[in-house]
């Protein structure tokens, strides 16, 4: 409970909105996330998770970085899906360690050599690298980077969208 509240707590200090379920926001807590783009400190995201895409909500944040920057996990634990799309481009979906979130990386430019599915990563082992895959501009790479609270049925197309920024850390040198 002390957990939920220090994460409630740091949401509205941020003016941030966190899930409307405590024990999400608990849980997304205790994954300890890392912002998820090697070099990026956590004071220089900005919020687009609110922001009106032509498709609908972003749900999502855009983490604007130079093409081929490290696209790290945010979190422990295991690469479910590498696919391409044409809205996201060349993407990433992992799973925490009890499959209650999917992570989402999109717009890479390239995979991890050697990345494949069903690999497990810890928190801040390589994934990619940012690019502008998919319906990205050319000229703006970044990652676009999603948190979903997965159903029953644990299907990592779908979910319910959590937006990221209050969870996510610096990494820890």
């Amino acid at each position: 409970m002390r957990q939920h509240c220090v994460g409630v707590i740091l949401a509205a200090l941020l003016a941030l909105p966190a899930f409307a379920d405590p024990l999400v926001d608990d849980a997304l807590i205790s994954q300890r996330l890392i912002v998820p783009v090697k070099g990026v400190a956590r004071a220089a995201l900005r919020d687009t998770y609110a922001e009106r895409r032509l498709l609908g909500p972003h749900e999502a944040l855009d983490i604007h970085a130079p093409r081929d920057t490290p696209v790290i996990a945010a979190g422990d634990g295991k690469v479910v899906k590498l696919f391409r799309s044409i809205p996201g481009g060349i993407t990433v979906y992992q799973f925490d360690p009890e499959s209650r979130f999917a992570y989402y990386y999109a717009h890479l430019d390239r995979y991890a050599d050697g990345l494949h599915e069903g690999q497990a990563v810890s928190r801040g082992d390589l994934l990619g690298y940012v690019g502008s895959s998919g319906n990205a501009a050319r000229d703006a790479p970044h990652l676009h980077f999603a948190i979903y609270v997965l159903g029953p049925d644990k299907s990592w197309w779908k979910g319910s969208p959590v937006n990221p920024l209050p969870f996510l850390r610096d990494p820890e040198p």
